[in-house]
């Protein structure tokens, strides 16, 4: 049986953690908020190729420019390839900075988020 002191304790200790978790989970909200605004864009060293990723990595926009008739298909396809995969690479760094920002990047939840955003990207955890 717990007596008057020790059930005050219990009780600061269940409305402390109570406060943790409700703040916890408005972090997370506010993170999930932010993940589905992210894009990411990159464009290919010379220009003629740009492209922009959504929040799940999938294609948005994709410009060429006119020079690219130049080129043999073989190679504007290789380009339009790198330059998704460095958009890619943009939203992932911007997932982190959202992650560190919000939840923290060493919490786990933040490390499960960037290391979702990792694997559907193709790209190390870390960065």
């Amino acid at each position: 049986m717990l007596d008057d002191r020790e059930f005050g304790d219990a009780q600061a200790w269940i409305d402390e953690w109570r406060s943790g978790f409700v703040e916890r989970a408005r972090w997370a909200r506010a993170l999930s908020a932010r993940l589905h605004r992210l894009s990411g864009t990159a464009r290919s060293p010379d220009g003629l190729v740009s492209a922009t990723v959504g929040p799940g990595g999938e294609l948005l926009g994709l410009e060429l420019g006119e020079g690219i008739r130049r080129r043999p298909a073989a190679d504007t396809a290789e380009e339009i390839r790198v330059t998704v995969g460095a958009a890619r690479e943009a939203l992932a760094a911007a997932v982190r900075g959202a992650t560190a920002e919000t939840v923290g990047a060493e919490s786990a939840t933040g490390r499960a988020v960037v290391a979702a955003y990792a694997a559907q990207g193709g790209e190390r955890p870390g960065g």
